[in-house]
């Protein structure tokens, strides 16, 4: 797959073409092909004691090597599957592309998994083998499915990752993976139900580069630090597989969030691309930046929850460069790119990536809508980032997939516009559209009016019972430090939101609040106070 080059965004979309291999096996068409260079760096490590070592691609290589004879030698096979439960250490990196190699299937879990989310995901998926910590041993007890025991630090039963790497050889054959093969199987944050497996192919992993190349245009002289968990698909696009198949090297941090720290370790390590969610923006903007050198910035980025313009507005003032948001989502990987070449428009997503097609369904699935109507977003089909379904449920696998007039898509259940330039706009889920008095009113919109509010640091606005008009806007705020809440402030925050907005969309009931409820990717969980209304007003 070649790296198209053009003077616009829509002409590169026009001179794409995918080109999938028949086997792709990132630690070898990946990782082995950049250690031929053994000075090339892959990964600069630190934690917040100030600890820090360098690999290079070749180091990455020789390491993932050797610690596939140890998984191989624990009985792990190709097609196995793997729960990687690592915080972020260089482990991280080893332990994933030791497993690619073998053609096992790691699935990366967040560390704030508790004994029982580990246990679903690993009998759910029947998995084999885990890798994790000392700290986390104990989280895996009782899993007789769990054969193959590895934990960086060691432990009673548990084989010491270090050691074992040490004593094991520094050759590996590698597995033949076809392009349509399993590699790797995520699990959803789980906001309703029981997670879901998410299953991609290799063809998926080979075609992250085209999230890297068509978002912050990623070279192999780039330096890109996101802080995404480990245990996130984002963690697979913007840490591991996209910026490694393009050659940049990766900042990979170890410590709690420190906005001050931050922005030391931007200029520390001349990182050139930054991605960090809306809700890490929030509080950078707040930073004095006087005195820290962030010139090597090239370009920021920003994806999982949209960036609230005011936000976007006060980085971009702070750094000097662009910040681009996209969009993705655990079963399509990255959708909607805002490219440099592409104009900005306020709010928006940007537009499709090159060899992606999207539309907006209608919301009984049975036409396309036109520019600027609300419905579904819809991914035409086949593209090779489409993960091969959920694990094995074939039967909510079809479920989100509709055909019109001879075309399938695969629904993505976000609510959007496009307008006629083809800029998306997301509007919230498919359940958190908010309907009042025969309005259909999108929470993002009325959200990113109520964070250009001097007061308020975080908020989120859903649908709450209302005799006379059905539903109407409720806002849940967070405010932000020293400012206190008050009858007076709602109604200022009101007044606010009907200066900038449509008058149907104020909020015409606040409530302030310590924290919002998030999912463990950090997002927030309308759904739950939409419900908690529901249920003050015995609707539920």
């Amino acid at each position: 797959m070649h790296r198209p080059q053009a003077d616009t965004f829509d002409a590169l979309r026009a001179a794409f073409r995918w080109e999938i291999p028949a086997t792709f096996n990132f630690a070898t068409d990946v990782v082995d092909r950049w250690a031929r260079d053994a000075a090339r760096p892959a990964l600069f490590w630190s934690d917040a004691s100030g600890a820090r070592r360098d690999f290079s691609f070749a180091e990455i290589a020789e390491l993932a090597c050797r610690f596939a004879n140890v998984l191989r030698d624990a009985g792990v096979r190709q097609g196995d599957r793997v729960v990687v439960m690592l915080p972020r250490l260089p482990a991280w990196q080893i332990a994933m592309v030791a497993c690619l190699r073998l053609g096992a299937v790691p699935i990366p879990s967040i560390e704030m998994l508790t004994a029982a989310d580990i246990a679903y995901r690993a009998e759910t998926a029947d998995a084999v083998a885990a890798v994790t910590t000392t700290a986390n041993i104990d989280k895996f007890a009782g899993l007789p499915g769990i054969k193959a025991r590895i934990a960086v630090g060691g432990g009673a039963g548990w084989i010491d990752f270090d050691r074992a790497i040490a004593a094991a050889g520094s050759e590996c054959p590698a597995a033949v993976v076809r392009a349509d093969d399993p590699a790797l199987l995520f699990f959803t944050s789980g906001s309703t139900g029981k997670p879901k497996g998410v299953l991609h192919a290799a063809r998926a992993l080979f075609a992250w580069r085209n999230a890297m190349w068509f978002w912050p245009d990623l070279t192999e002289r780039d330096v890109i630090w996101c802080t995404a968990d480990t245990g996130w698909a984002k963690a697979g696009t913007s840490v591991l597989i996209g910026p490694w198949s393009c050659g940049a090297a990766v900042l990979f941090h170890d410590g709690p969030f420190d906005a001050r720290r931050r922005l030391e370790l931007i200029q520390r390590y001349r990182v050139s691309v930054f991605c960090a969610p809306n809700t890490e923006l929030r509080r950078l903007v707040l930073e004095d930046v006087s005195a820290v050198d962030l010139s090597s910035l090239r370009v920021s980025l920003s994806a999982g929850e949209s960036v609230n313009p005011e936000i976007v507005a006060r980085w971009e003032a702070l750094t000097g460069r662009r910040l681009l948001e996209a969009y993705g989502q655990t079963e399509g990987l990255m959708l909607a790119t805002n490219h440099a070449l592409l104009p900005p428009r306020p709010g928006s997503m940007g537009k499709p990536y090159p060899g992606i097609d999207a539309a907006v369904v209608s919301a009984d699935r049975g036409r396309l809508l036109g520019p600027d109507e609300v419905g579904v977003l819809a991914i035409r089909q086949p593209q090779p980032m489409q993960m091969l379904g959920y694990w094995r449920d074939p039967v909510r696998t079809a479920a989100d997939l509709v055909r019109i007039d001879g075309v399938q898509w695969h629904l993505t259940g976000d609510l959007v516009t496009i307008d006629r330039d083809g800029y998306i706009y997301y509007q919230g889920r498919d359940d958190d559209i908010i309907g009042s008095a025969g309005y259909r009113i999108g929470p993002t919109e009325v959200e990113n009016v109520l964070m250009e509010h001097d007061a308020i640091a975080e908020c989120a606005a859903v649908a709450s019972p209302d005799a006379e008009r059905g539903e109407v806007v409720k806002a849940f705020i967070v405010l932000k430090p020293g400012v206190a809440p008050s009858d007076a402030l709602a109604r200022d925050i009101q007044e606010h939101a009907r200066r900038m907005t449509a008058p149907y969309k104020y909020p015409r009931r606040i409530e302030f609040v310590a924290e919002l409820p998030k999912t463990p990717t950090g997002k927030t969980r309308r759904r739950e106070l939409r419900d908690l209304e529901y249920r003050r007003a015995g609707k539920l």
